[in-house]
């Protein structure tokens, strides 16, 4: 009796029938793709971890300049202004933060000589008493530490360089969730209740079937929450942010700056519009009554804009100045109003209500991007995210490092790509289709278009310089 032949496992190296099937090459854009950008996702995952919890590291590092213990009534605004002024002689205010939280100290904002223009000098003062409780050197209002983190997750501290690292990152991550999916819905079509076959790990499986199967798993978990990661970074990136905001114009779907002109007056003036985390910044036009201030709160409260605000001093002369809601929990409060500061008259209004709806989508997916829009809920999915994804790469490089050949005349670190040539099994309603996709998803995210077209043509010509090796290469004739 002939002995039964041997079943051989089928591995992504496995050669195939040519079947017409998008599957083989979304297979090597998944292994390369997630070999290559794996490292930048574990830096952004990891840093945007640590950024999600900036509040508890700011009661850390600055809780004594932060938080104060609530004591009596609050003293005037201008007086806390006076005395921040007094302690930084030689910067000019242009913005004073004032919280409803009764143990938030006031933040007085400073433009001060020697400082970059992004940043600032931040005096926090006690409400109650008018002590200056210090001082620390700010950017968009964040302290020195969380600003540390957040340059650290957007570029780096590499600068402009730095910023296509996460640009990459957000840009490749949504591509990687999508083709996965695709790639575990073709490998468990056969599967018995398929839908618990895509969510749950594989039972009994072992070795490289078991890493898959996780990985696998776990992706589809992280879908949602990876798509989100991805477009929310995107809206903040140097080239497919630009092509957002510049959509969001050609739309007229921005958030509406808030008109600052003063009634009568010839000179012409809007504060600007932006991501309500970025505050502390505005312009000034030099030195200020602190009085002005009273006046100024006093009128946004009468307006109806309650919890906590900023206010700031008009950005050019004859202009109105401005005050605004900067409450980032939801739901969220940012509605802002222009005062005339010598009649404490309320000139105009940019509510958060009247905003186009994808401005305000735009504003509740950056807040929660940041972990601020739910509090610790959102803090705490964050982390589950970010420690999925981490969980995500480390089982991708597992599987191409136990799919390495162990035989003594053909042993290697890591596994092999999977087969070359995909391109040639995908059918027409795939390929009629693509360029113009590509060309799209390239013009509208340059970076994933650059380097996807580096992808293919490194790859193909590598392909046809082994292709021409091979051909060189003397047949062995058996005798």
């Amino acid at each position: 009796m002939s002995a039964p032949p041997l079943e051989l496992e089928r591995t992504d190296e496995t050669p195939r029938t040519s079947q017409i099937s998008v599957v083989p090459l979304l297979r090597r854009l998944h292994f390369y793709a997630g070999v290559l950008i794996g490292p930048f996702l574990v830096v952004a995952a990891v840093t945007g971890m640590l950024y999600a919890f900036a509040p508890q590291i700011d009661d850390v590092l600055y809780g004594d300049k932060l938080w104060v213990e609530p004591g009596g009534t609050a003293r005037p605004v201008s007086e806390q202004v006076a005395a921040a002024q007094a302690s930084l002689p030689e910067g000019t205010v242009t913005a004073v933060q004032v919280f409803d939280d009764p143990e938030a100290t006031t933040r007085v904002v400073f433009a001060a000589p020697g400082l970059a223009e992004e940043y600032s000098k931040t005096v926090y003062v006690n409400p109650y008493t008018a002590e200056v409780r210090g001082e620390l050197t700010t950017w968009a209002g964040s302290t020195p530490a969380v600003t540390w983190l957040d340059q650290f997750h957007r570029d780096l501290q590499l600068g402009a360089v730095g910023n296509l690292y996460s640009e990459l990152a957000a840009s490749w991550l949504w591509v990687l969730a999508l083709v996965g999916l695709v790639l575990w819905i073709a490998r468990r079509r056969t599967a018995q209740r398929r839908v618990r076959a895509l969510l749950v790990p594989e039972k009994g499986a072992k070795g490289v079937r078991k890493s898959r199967s996780w990985h696998a798993s776990l992706g589809v978990w992280a879908l949602v929450g990876a798509l989100f990661l991805s477009a929310t970074g995107l809206t903040w990136s140097n080239y497919a942010g630009e092509n957002f905001t510049a959509v969001l114009t050609a739309l007229n779907a921005k958030a509406p700056a808030l008109d600052t002109a003063l009634p009568g007056s010839t000179s012409a003036g809007t504060a600007p519009s932006e991501h309500s985390e970025h505050t502390g910044t505005a312009g000034s036009t030099g030195p200020v009554d602190a009085k002005t201030f009273d006046t100024v709160l006093a009128a946004g409260r009468g307006a109806g804009l309650d919890g906590p605000v900023e206010i700031a001093p008009a950005a050019a002369p004859g202009t109105a100045w401005s005050v605004g809601q900067t409450d980032q929990l939801w739901p969220i409060r940012q509605d802002r109003a222009a005062v005339d500061p010598a009649t404490g008259n309320v000139t105009a209004r940019a509510d958060f209500a009247d905003r186009p709806l994808p401005a305000k989508l735009s504003t509740l997916g950056i807040l929660a991007h940041m972990g601020l829009l739910f509090g610790l809920a959102n803090q705490i999915a964050l982390l589950l995210l970010a420690g999925t994804i981490l969980t995500l790469i480390f089982f991708g490089y597992r599987m191409w490092w136990q799919r390495r050949p162990t035989r003594a005349d053909r042993r290697a670190p890591v596994g092999t790509a999977p087969k070359r040539g995909g391109w040639q099994q995908l059918p027409l309603w795939f390929v009629i289709p693509a360029p113009l996709v590509l060309i799209a998803v390239g013009i509208a995210m340059p970076l994933l278009g650059i380097s996807l077209l580096a992808f293919l043509v490194l790859d193909g010509i590598i392909g046809i310089v082994r292709s021409r090796k091979q051909e060189r290469t003397p047949a062995v004739v058996e005798s």
